[in-house]
């Protein structure tokens, strides 16, 4: 994986080309670069936005040209969601166990849906949290690493 620190040229995204690759020491500081992830705002300016879609990721930012799409985030926020629905999930689940011993059917009715719906919300705020660390960090591929 080579880390990319000059400007990259890509095709415009959204009417806006790629604009240099942001110094990581001039971005905002980190909680801010997260907050604006897990809010689907472009980490540099907090302004456009990350994802078009539900997760695919924005060549680069149509308000600042940020090339968003070089964090790639790949596995880690999957990895990422399910350790935090499993933290969710696994002591409510013991504790309901516990304080009601109901039926499996039940506790199947019950948490098989909350875990599936916990992960899709928190799936895209997460990757979104994750593109804004990788931009921060200066942890960005380049075109030809694919």
């Amino acid at each position: 994986m080579a880390l990319v620190h000059s400007h990259v040229d890509q095709l415009p995204a959204h009417g806006v080309a790629a604009g240099p690759i942001p110094d990581p020491a001039t971005m905002p500081p980190l909680p801010t670069v997260i907050g604006r992830g897990l809010r689907n705002r472009c980490p540099v300016c907090g302004e456009g936005h990350v994802f078009d879609g539900y997760l695919t990721v924005v060549p680069a930012c149509d308000h600042c040209g940020a090339p968003l799409s070089l964090a790639r985030a790949d596995d880690a926020p999957p990895w990422l969601t399910i350790l935090i629905v499993g933290h969710l999930v696994v002591p409510l689940l013991y504790i309901v166990d516990q304080a009601y011993s109901p039926s499996l059917l039940v506790m199947s009715a019950i948490f098989l849906p909350l875990t599936t719906v916990l992960a899709l919300a928190l799936l895209r705020p997460v990757k979104g949290a994750m593109v804004g660390l990788m931009l921060k960090l200066g942890m960005l591929k380049s075109e030809s690493d694919g």
